[in-house]
């Protein structure tokens, strides 16, 4: 994803460069290539980091799942009912907890 939104951002800033300076001593396809690559390589590399650092979890499938679906803070109507979902994931964690050791 990163690399596809790089060669377009390179095919733009090359091309308004080569339209506005001239293409150079190389010409003009080798300098729009190299702008490019450039944002290409610059991109891929960022957003790569991103998709590490986003997907870098502990969590088993079935615990995120788990943890997406006590993820409904929006839609607590009462505090009675949030503290019994408060409640519930105490004893879910402490059940959790009981089976790692």
């Amino acid at each position: 994803m990163g690399g596809t939104a790089g060669l377009a951002m390179g095919f733009l800033f090359g091309s308004w460069t080569i339209i506005r300076y001239g293409p150079g001593p190389n010409g003009a396809m080798a300098t729009l290539s190299k702008y490019m690559l450039n944002q290409a390589a610059f991109f891929g590399f960022f957003f790569s980091v991103g998709s590490v650092i986003r997907n870098d979890s502990e969590l088993s499938p079935a615990q995120a799942s788990q943890m997406a679906r006590y993820s409904t803070a929006m839609s607590i109507r009462s505090r009675a009912e949030g503290t019994r979902m408060m409640k519930a994931r105490w004893e879910e964690e402490k059940r959790r907890l009981l089976r790692q050791a």
